[in-house]
C-alpha cells in the first residue's frame, strides 16, 4: 500500500494544552490514532516538528517515499516559503489541514502560502479534518 505522510508543524505537540477552546481538548497522539485508523489500509508516517527546515526535509524525503502528504503547517502556513517551495517539488497530492477556522480568526491567519500548492485546504473541523484529508487522498493514490 502507497504511504502517506501526515506532517505536523511548529506547537502541535502541544495540543490537548495549548488554547483547549480553539484547537481543542485531543492530543497529537489522539490525532495520530485517527489518522491510523482513517488512512487504513493505507500507511502513514506521522511527524510532527517544531523547526521549519525538518518539516521541509520531510517533504524532500517524502518525494521518494509517500504517494501523498497531508499537512498541518500551523505557523508556518502564514510565513513559510521554504514550506511552500519544497511542496512544489513534491508530485503528489498535498491536502492542508488546520484545526481551527483560520478565517474566524486574526486577519494574519487568513493567507496561507501552503494553499498556493495544496489540492485541498480543511479548516475548522477540528481533527476530524484529518481523517476528511486522508480518505480524500486515499481516494486520489
Amino acid at each position: 500500500m502507497p504511504l502517506i505522510h501526515v506532517l505536523n508543524g511548529p506547537n502541535l505537540n502541544l495540543l490537548g494544552k495549548r488554547q483547549p477552546e480553539i484547537y481543542g481538548h485531543a492530543t497529537l497522539a489522539d490525532v495520530e490514532a485517527l489518522c491510523g485508523e482513517a488512512a487504513a489500509p493505507h500507511q502513514i508516517r506521522f511527524l510532527q516538528s517544531n523547526w521549519e527546515g525538518q518539516i521541509v526535509d520531510w517533504i524532500h524525503e517524502a518525494r521518494d517515499e509517500a504517494a501523498a502528504i497531508v499537512i498541518n503547517p500551523a505557523a508556518l502556513t502564514h510565513t513559510s516559503i521554504a514550506v511552500l517551495d519544497a511542496l512544489n517539488a513534491f508530485d503528489g497530492p498535498v491536502i492542508e489541514v488546520h484545526l481551527s477556522q483560520v478565517h474566524k480568526r486574526e486577519a494574519f491567519r487568513h493567507h496561507s502560502y501552503v494553499s498556493h500548492r495544496a489540492d485541498g485546504v480543511i479548516a475548522g473541523f477540528g481533527i476530524q479534518g484529518y481523517a476528511a484529508a486522508l480518505r480524500h487522498v486515499a481516494a486520489l493514490i
